[in-house]
């Protein structure tokens, strides 16, 4: 069976709109870039040809990649979902009792994660730790650095 790969609006509409550029504005572009240095003559010795060619791989490996997962997303309607628990798409304010200082995580798909931004993947290990916990449960993390132990304070589902 397939497996269905969760994402939010938000997460869907990036992956669309980077395929529709690759499609629209960056394979054309690198088409022609070929097409440029093919005109050139040798091209056992044309490093222009090569990169272009490279760069066509790499770009058409992310074009299947994209189409592959945005085939598989199963989009997740948050106002569906127990707003009293941590789920997918929630957004969790915690305190770390340890160092006493509060962080802010929205879980998504593995897709949109994006630590600096503080989206972590459901299936992290605080991802993990997190789900199913309510407003004043504490959950353990065991990291490689350090045991973390985590106070959720507030979950959101905007």
């Amino acid at each position: 069976m397939v497996q269905r790969v969760p994402m939010t609006k938000e997460g869907h509409q990036k992956l669309k709109e980077e395929l529709e550029k690759l499609l629209k504005v960056e394979r054309p572009r690198n088409i022609k870039a070929i097409a440029e240095a093919r005109a050139h003559g040798d091209l056992s010795e044309n490093a222009e040809y090569h990169a272009a060619r490279e760069k066509q791989s790499f770009m058409e490996g992310r074009i299947q990649e994209l189409q592959s997962k945005l085939s598989l997303a199963e989009i997740i309607d948050t106002s569906k979902i127990n707003q009293s628990r941590v789920a997918f798409g929630a957004k969790v304010k915690v305190l770390d009792t340890a160092a006493d200082e509060e962080y802010f995580f929205t879980l998504v798909g593995a897709d949109e994660a994006d630590v600096k931004k503080g989206k972590i993947s459901i299936s992290s290990p605080v991802g993990r730790a997190l789900l199913g916990k309510e407003v004043g449960d504490t959950t353990v993390i065991k990291a490689p650095a350090r045991t973390m132990e985590y106070e959720i304070l507030e979950i959101n589902f905007e």
